[in-house]
Parts: C-alpha cells; sequence; structure tokens
C-alpha cells in the first residue's frame, strides 16, 4: 500500500512539474511522458506512451536524439541546446539533460528532462538586434545613447577624488578594470568615463548587465552563436565581437555563473571567442571593465566566483565610496540635481530647505547618488512657483523614510576582548537575522533589502550559522 502511494505521488510530481520528462525503456519504448513535454513536443500521451520513439518521432536518429544517444552509449548529456519545429508546427526552443537509467550494470532505459527556452531564445534574439543597431563604430555620431566623461562625476570627496584619479590614469592603459561600489554609486559613468577618454573611443562602448539575464541566454548573447552548432542555431556574432576594438562593460559580473566564468577567463587570457556551438575561433581586441556590488573582500570569498577570474580582470582596482561615506558631497550633489531638473522640468527652484537638508545628511542613502537625484526628481516634479524645496514636495513616504532611524538592537552580549572582526560579524549577523524575519525567511527578498547578491548571502548564512526556517 506505502509502495503504490509512493508511486502515485511521483507520478503526480512528474506529470505536474513545468520541466518536460520523456522516459523510455531500453528498447526505446516511451513509458512515462509528462504533460510539459506534451506542450513542447505538440503531441499527446496517448500518441506515444507504449510506443518506440522511431513510430513517432520518423525523422529522430542517433545524431539528432539525445534518447537514442543515450541508451547507446550509456553516457549521460547536460544541457544539449535543441531548436526544431514540434509536431504542431511551431518552433520550439529547449535544453536537455538526459541520463542513462542502469539496473545491474545494465542500461534499461534512459530519462530527458526538457525545459522550454523558446521564450528566452526569442528574447536573446531580439536583445541582439537591438544591441547592435545601437551600437555605432563613430560614436560621435549615435543618437540617443547617453555618454559620460569625467565631468559628470560630480564629488569633492577625498576618497571619491582618488578614485577618478585612479580612472583617468586608467584611460591611459589597455588593462581590464574592476570597478567596485554598490548600486547607484555611479560605476557605468566611471566605466564610460574611462572608455570615451581613452584611444578607444572611436570604438565601440556596450555594457551587459550580468544579472539581468538567464545563464544560457547571457551566453548567447556575450559569445554568439553558429549556424548548426545545434539544432536551429544561426550565426550570429556576441557582443565580444561586436566589441572589438573597444570596451565591453560587464555590469556585476558577481552574478555571472561559474560555468560562465570559466569561458570568459579563457576569452581573456587567449583573446579568442568561440560562438556557443562552434568549432572556429575568432580572434577578438576588447578591453574589458568589470563591476561588482561586493567588495574586493567579500568577492574572493565569495565561492561561487572564481579567484583565476578576480585576478585576471582585477588590475587596475577602482572603488567608489558609498554616499554616506561622502557626506560632504550630499549637499553639492543635491543642489546639482536641483539644477539639472529646473531646466528639464523648466522650474525655478534656488535652494533646498534647511530641514530637508538636515534629513539628507542624516539618512544613510542605501541607494546612493541614484537614489539622491530620484528624490530630487520627485520633490522638483510637484514644485509649483516655489523657490525653495522642502519636504512638503516629497510624498509622505519618502518623510518617512528620510525620518526612519536604523539602530541594531544586541541580541547578545558582544566581548570586544574578542576582537573588532568579531564584534563586526556578531552585528553582520543580528542585522542579515533582522532581515531574515522582516521577509519571513525569502532568501532573494532579504537579499535584495541588504543590497548583496543572493549567492553572497548565502555564503555567509553558512559562514553565521544562521539557519533558514
Amino acid at each position: 500500500m506505502e509502495e503504490k502511494l509512493i508511486l502515485s505521488s511521483m507520478q503526480k510530481i512528474l506529470h505536474d512539474i513545468e520541466e518536460g520528462v520523456h522516459i523510455v525503456d531500453a528498447d526505446g519504448v516511451t513509458r512515462v511522458y509528462n504533460k510539459s513535454m506534451e506542450k513542447i513536443e505538440g503531441i499527446g500521451r496517448a500518441q506515444t506512451i507504449g510506443k518506440h520513439l522511431l513510430d513517432v518521432f520518423p525523422n529522430w536518429s542517433v545524431e539528432n536524439s539525445t534518447l537514442l544517444t543515450v541508451l547507446q552509449t550509456g553516457k549521460p548529456l547536460k544541457l544539449q541546446k535543441q531548436s526544431y519545429m514540434n509536431l504542431r508546427g511551431e518552433e520550439i526552443s529547449t535544453v536537455n539533460t538526459t541520463y542513462p537509467i542502469i539496473l545491474n550494470e545494465k542500461i534499461i532505459g534512459a530519462v530527458e528532462i526538457a525545459t522550454n527556452t523558446t521564450r528566452v531564445d526569442h528574447m536573446s534574439s531580439t536583445i541582439l538586434e537591438l544591441q547592435q543597431k545601437l551600437i555605432n563604430p563613430k560614436p560621435q555620431t549615435a543618437h540617443g545613447i547617453h555618454k559620460y566623461r569625467f565631468q559628470s562625476l560630480i564629488g569633492q570627496d577625498s576618497s571619491f577624488l582618488r578614485a577618478i584619479k585612479l580612472a583617468k590614469t586608467a584611460t591611459k592603459s589597455t588593462s581590464s578594470v574592476m570597478i567596485f561600489g554598490e548600486t547607484g554609486t555611479g560605476k557605468e559613468v566611471f566605466a564610460q568615463s574611462i572608455h570615451y577618454e581613452s584611444e578607444r573611443k572611436e570604438k565601440p562602448f556596450i555594457a551587459q548587465n550580468c544579472a539581468a539575464l538567464p545563464d544560457n541566454l547571457l551566453e548567447g548573447i556575450l559569445f554568439g552563436t553558429t549556424k548548426g552548432g545545434f539544432t536551429g542555431a544561426i550565426d550570429r556574432p556576441g557582443l565580444f565581437e561586436q566589441a572589438h576594438g573597444g570596451t565591453l562593460f560587464l555590469d556585476e559580473i558577481n552574478s555571472m555563473a561559474p560555468e560562465l566564468q570559466v569561458k570568459l577567463l579563457r576569452v581573456l587570457q587567449e583573446s579568442y571567442v568561440r560562438r556557443v556551438g562552434g568549432l572556429k575561433d575568432i580572434p577578438i581586441d576588447v578591453r574589458i571593465i568589470a563591476a561588482s556590488n561586493e567588495g574586493p573582500s567579500e568577492l574572493l570569498h565569495n565561492p561561487m566566483f572564481r579567484n583565476d577570474l578576480f585576478y585576471r580582470i582585477n588590475v587596475i582596482n577602482i572603488q567608489i565610496p558609498p554616499l554616506r561615506e561622502r557626506t560632504n558631497d550630499i549637499k553639492l550633489l543635491a543642489n546639482f540635481f536641483v539644477d539639472e531638473f529646473n531646466t528639464k522640468l523648466n522650474k525655478d527652484v534656488w535652494m533646498i530647505s534647511d530641514d530637508l537638508m538636515s534629513h539628507f545628511n542624516t539618512y544613510a542613502w542605501p541607494g546612493n547618488v541614484r537614489e539622491l537625484r530620484n528624490f530630487i526628481e520627485t520633490g522638483m516634479n510637484l514644485v509649483g512657483d516655489e523657490h525653495v524645496l522642502s519636504k512638503e514636495h516629497l510624498p509622505a513616504y519618502y518623510e518617512e523614510l528620510l525620518s526612519y532611524g536604523f539602530k541594531i538592537e544586541p541580541r547578545m552580549q558582544v566581548d570586544l576582548s574578542n576582537g573588532l572582526n568579531h564584534y563586526i560579524e556578531s552585528l553582520e549577523k543580528q542585522l542579515i537575522e533582522r532581515e531574515l524575519n522582516y521577509h519571513n525567511h525569502n532568501v532573494t527578498k532579504t537579499a535584495d533589502a541588504l543590497k548583496i547578491s543572493r549567492q553572497n548571502l548565502q555564503y555567509k548564512l553558512k559562514k553565521l550559522e544562521i539557519e533558514l526556517k
């Protein structure tokens, strides 16, 4: 009775999961074919269960069927890309992982798990087409692309000025650059400034956020694809080829999957790129500027980020201080943004009230310069004929946010005799536990609130021995 219940539960799970599941026996006869696989291949279970693969799919062979290949070789095939017309005439793209089923050293069948990537692949094509339309080898004639120069970097803080000085030094080099800074500190502004003041300024500057796309989509976008490399693939250059002679800015590189990091490292070491599914090495001349919202120490201790890639890119190291450490620049930046939106919105604001500026100076600015600019833009839109921007021009929740005082209540007595690192670690643990509880132990939301990557948060949970509920 118990075995039947377990078997029934397993069958229900197999039929209800989003991935397609296709199981055949040693003779190639279909035994399991779930609902998701029906949708992918455009054929019902009644037409497949109990029938040989080649009776249902006569055009399949060992060369183009992962199931038949695995039955013959006994070796698993992982993350195989396929693009084909299903039996409803729809163009389908999948990523398949196929394993042999072995009992007593004998192959008794094979199981294939297919992820439908059709929408993602269409998105990839659209993104690449748009990238190619936007890229112009002569940037001075391009329209609609905001280009930043060093004069766009506003600040007088000594650590900020040191970062600018180092970035200006980087314009005279072709070495890779690593920019560290929290979200909103202006990492791309630094990257563009370096490019457009360097000898590569007449060549493309291409930016790609590594956290914005799924891994399989990012791979095709970065390295390109080759016709015939996998079923349905077409010849398309990736961003490395498109940026030839110029600069490729990889933002949030700490979010890149380890498998892609290996491929990126090979490209950087050899100055050749190989398209997905291709065999040809294509020479490239691209300068890499990478950015991370994790600091150097965090990145080196992040188990998801390869140290060899870190050392390869981190030739010139630029660290942008967060706005909360540039308190003397807050008023300067706020007034700069007031002038900017006076022009854009046709306003006539002369100053910011002392009360509002006092709140600005004590607020932690987790979103940094980007958040300050957003505050000013919001207020300037709500200003009428007044000449002073004050708290009354901000939505109520903004005022509550500015007035919010963050304080960590100690949960245990901290013994400073154990040293500063122990003290800081205990505070970090309290903060993470507080945010976890607030977000009902949702790791993604907690990581977003803490302004760190999900991988980094998982590393800290393990390191600090914090258990998820």
